[in-house]
């Protein structure tokens, strides 16, 4: 039998992993991980990232033992760690899973492709979402995503096969973010990796968490629980989305067969799975962008919008922003959660998005940065497409502008969350949390935050920034040149549920 290299990426798991299942099959397997310092020291990159991966990779390499296989952990750059590989190994081929993430990995693959064919080793890449490689028309593409969920999922193998010489290679260390130039925050809580923590994180959502989350999830006081927290798994592939699709399409039968019986199910169950499904159709569906047009990850999808930010970046504003000191407390609260948890509800990461894009007119790629190190489950097709929509330069999208203000009014009125993570306005009561900048002198004094002091004056003013950005959004959307270079954005990257003209 002939030696077969699985490359596992982003999909550290065994249950529904095509590429392991079919190498147990066709031979004698080498289970491989590489670190990637050009990946692991990018821009984009947390200590985080790498804790969450190294926790993943402890319950893999468990995993696989108990199958009989082995997980060979190397440190370098792709291809050259496959060269060595196969100087000791002769492996035959190498079976991986396709991956859609950062331009980094884009060029590694293209890289290895041209490795594998300079060696004569075959190179098998297996789709494991329902993003269709080499898509040449957005027409017919939910009909194609969906039949890849519904296919049946695919067993973890009985047994991994090893040869005298795999089993004599050594096994490599999990490498600590200690060993890299990688950049990092200081951490309080955040959600631990493996196989094991996905299948519960989606078990416990549909049987009981996700009862409310239609509702939950834009709230970032409720969504904490309510939202169904399987983003940093998926991201780093512990569980298949075929998995939850086929686990939440089982769970809504039971739901109908037991309201059949007369069994009270609760009113809000069904909608809120109805909810989810839809974002787990928008998950491909945004992934798909990034697959077809890598370049989104540095460049507007409209060019027409080029140079609308770029000449007037803000330090100053961008540093508050950051920090979560820009005077306006749902931002703030929202931006030090980040810090502390790596995770956020999507409507609050909308208005972060929405208040650095209008309030603080600022270029989205370097926020876009920021917040892919501070999002444990950043998902480059994803990320870049929702930071671009937010900002408002896709031009097929309607440009929403968050007053945060209102979000505090509308999500966290008793200020709970607002509290949590800005113990400076604990003694604030609830009428001043959402602007306490408007308290008077002896209020201050009264509630123990004096503004410009304990917590900052607003950086910019909501009312002046909201209109000026309405009206220059507004002004460019309309030009011709505008409109003709969206068409062809809705062209390539348009949903086709709906028509254009609803922007």
């Amino acid at each position: 039998m002939t030696v077969q290299l699985v490359w596992f990426k982003r999909d550290l798991r065994i249950k529904d992993h095509v590429p392991l299942a079919s190498a147990a099959k066709a031979g004698r397997v080498i289970c491989l991980y590489v670190y990637e310092p050009e990946i692991i020291e990018a821009e984009d990159f947390d200590a985080a990232h790498l804790n969450f991966i190294n926790e993943s990779l402890i319950e893999l390499r468990k995993n696989l033992r108990q199958l009989g296989g082995k997980l060979f952990l190397r440190t370098g750059r792709m291809p050259e760690v496959l060269d060595d590989l196969h100087r000791e190994t002769q492996f035959a081929k190498i079976w991986a899973h396709e991956e859609t993430f950062n331009y980094i990995s884009y060029q590694r693959d293209r890289r290895v492709r041209a490795w594998a064919k300079a060696n004569s080793v075959a190179l098998e890449e297996i789709p494991q979402y329902g993003v269709i490689r080499r898509l040449d028309s957005r027409n017919g593409w939910a009909r194609q995503s969906s039949q890849r969920m519904n296919q049946p999922l695919t067993l973890a193998p009985k047994q991994i096969q090893l040869t005298p010489e795999i089993n004599a290679l050594s096994p490599g260390e999990i490498c600590s973010p200690s060993r890299f130039q990688v950049r990092s925050f200081d951490r309080v809580s955040v959600q631990s990796g493996g196989e094991t923590n996905a299948i519960d994180c989606l078990d416990s959502f549909l049987d009981s968490r996700g009862v409310n989350y239609r509702t939950d999830m834009s709230s970032p006081l409720t969504g904490e629980a309510g939202c169904s927290r399987l983003s940093p798994f998926i991201a780093h592939g512990n569980i298949s989305m075929r998995t939850i699709h086929h686990q939440t399409e089982a769970r809504v039968k039971e739901l109908k067969e037991q309201r059949k019986s007369g069994i009270e199910i609760g009113p809000t169950w069904l909608k809120s799975l109805s909810s989810f499904r839809s974002r787990l159709s928008w998950h491909c569906h945004f992934m798909q962008k990034l697959e077809d047009e890598p370049e989104i990850e540095f460049q507007n999808f409209n060019r027409a919008y080029d140079g609308l930010r770029e000449d007037e970046f803000n330090e100053e504003h961008f540093a508050a922003w950051c920090d979560g000191r820009t005077g306006y407390p749902m931002v703030d609260a929202c931006m030090r959660a980040l810090h502390q948890t790596g995770w956020i509800n999507f409507r609050m990461r909308a208005m972060l998005v929405s208040f650095t894009s209008y309030h603080l007119w600022l270029h989205w790629r370097r926020p876009a940065l920021y917040l892919a190190r501070l999002f444990l489950d950043y998902e480059p097709g994803i990320h870049y497409s929702q930071i671009q929509m937010q900002a408002g330069v896709t031009g097929i999208n309607t440009v929403r502008i968050y007053s945060p203000i209102k979000q505090v009014v509308d999500q966290d009125p008793q200020g709970v969350f607002i509290r949590r993570f800005l113990p400076e306005l604990s003694e604030v009561p609830d009428k001043h949390l959402a602007e306490p900048h408007k308290m008077n002198s002896m209020e201050q004094t009264l509630f123990q935050c004096q503004i410009g002091q304990d917590y900052p004056s607003p950086v910019v003013d909501h009312k002046i920034r909201y209109k000026a950005a309405r009206d220059r959004m507004h002004n460019l959307k309309k030009l011709p040149q505008s409109r003709e270079a969206s068409e062809k954005v809705f062209q390539k990257h348009g949903s086709r549920k709906t028509p254009m003209r609803r922007r």
